[in-house]
């Protein structure tokens, strides 16, 4: 019996492993990692319905924009504010700043608490050339400066500081365990909402709310949605604490005091449970409907699950996962940006949400 042609040209077999040049070794590949690669019914993620018949490998560029707290986003992802105030902090912040401009997302800086009163280290927040025009830029300060600032009638400052940055808004970082364990730590005189709505009412700019690692309850959360704010951010548990890390820094009899403080909280995708369910009790007393969720989201399945889950409009932060990449040279963070935007688009054409 003659063999059939493996071609339509005639050509021998080993001419159709020349057209393909990479084909022995590849195959070689599979042998070797056969059993390595081996995935158990245990290890399959139950978020997700996989449809690999529905959708071309897409595109870059091909997600669509997301309109977030009066911006438009190329990518739905925003860098959750972290650091400021230190000499390490202008590296990270400048690569931070250059990833929002080429990819086309939104950022909010780490404490400026330093600028309220010196300009010494306006050289570690000014990233308005950076990050350019069009993408959103958000200074930070925590409530127990607010709070100081309210009562010595001195908001004035939180003015200039945002003339200086040219900082598109405030973000307002609530931090009642992180300053309770901090061993320079503020405490506070009023409950935090009730400075938060002072600074509503002395502050024409967009402003967004977020804890600090340990995310809120839905008491806290149906609260501030019914104030005019830009967003809320989640800051939810399972990323960085800053209880943690500042218990970290407090002597060790302290450490063993209030160590358990610092396993109180609620994870992102918790909070996506409670923001539904606040839109559901509020009704017509809803006034902020975007929310940032962060703490704890890992990579750009985590950012699409939760998006996708969550009733009101939401991009999603990844602190940790940029800082990795952001402490020197540009090209790793830009390397590490691209793969996560890109398995982004991934997720949208072939995985729907469970």
């Amino acid at each position: 019996m003659s063999v059939p042609n493996l071609t339509s040209s005639g050509s021998s077999p080993s001419d159709a492993f020349d057209s393909d040049p990479t084909a022995e070794e590849r195959k070689s590949d599979h042998i070797r990692l056969a059993f390595d690669s081996q995935i158990t019914g245990d290890k399959i993620d139950p978020r997700f319905s996989y449809e690999p018949l529905l959708s071309a490998h897409p595109q870059p560029g091909s997600l669509a924009p997301t309109n977030f707290a009066g911006f438009s986003l190329a990518v739905p992802m925003w860098v959750s504010s972290m650091t400021g105030g230190t000499e390490k902090a202008q590296v990270i912040n400048r690569n931070l700043a250059r990833a929002c401009n080429e990819f086309g997302f939104g950022m909010g800086l780490g404490s400026c608490r330093p600028l309220l009163y010196s300009n010494d280290r306006f050289a570690d927040f000014d990233m308005r050339p950076l990050i350019g025009e069009k993408q959103p830029l958000f200074a930070n300060l925590g409530i127990a400066q607010l709070e100081t600032l309210v009562t010595d009638k001195e908001m004035w400052r939180v003015e200039k500081m945002l003339e200086l940055l040219k900082a598109d808004g405030l973000i307002i970082h609530v931090n009642p365990l992180q300053e309770w364990l901090q061993p320079e730590g503020d405490r506070f005189l009023l409950p935090p909402l009730e400075t938060i709505e002072t600074v509503l009412d002395q502050l024409n700019v967009p402003i967004i709310v977020k804890e600090v690692g340990q995310g809120m309850g839905i008491a806290s959360l149906k609260a501030l949605l019914q104030l005019p704010l830009a967003a809320v951010e989640f800051a939810a548990g399972g990323g960085t604490n800053f209880s943690k890390l500042e218990l970290l820094r407090a002597d060790p009899v302290q450490q063993v005091i209030y160590d358990s403080l610092t396993n109180i909280g609620h994870s992102a995708a918790e909070m996506v449970q409670l923001v539904n369910q606040a839109k559901k009790e509020l009704r017509g007393g809803l006034r902020c409907t975007d929310v940032i969720i962060s703490g704890g989201v890992k990579n750009f399945l985590d950012g699409y699950y939760l998006r996708s889950k969550c009733e009101l409009n939401s991009v999603y932060g990844q602190a940790s996962g940029f800082l990795k990449y952001a402490t020197s040279d540009y090209e790793p963070l830009q390397s590490f940006v691209t793969s996560q935007v890109r398995g982004l688009e991934l997720a949208e054409a072939f995985l729907k949400v469970r």
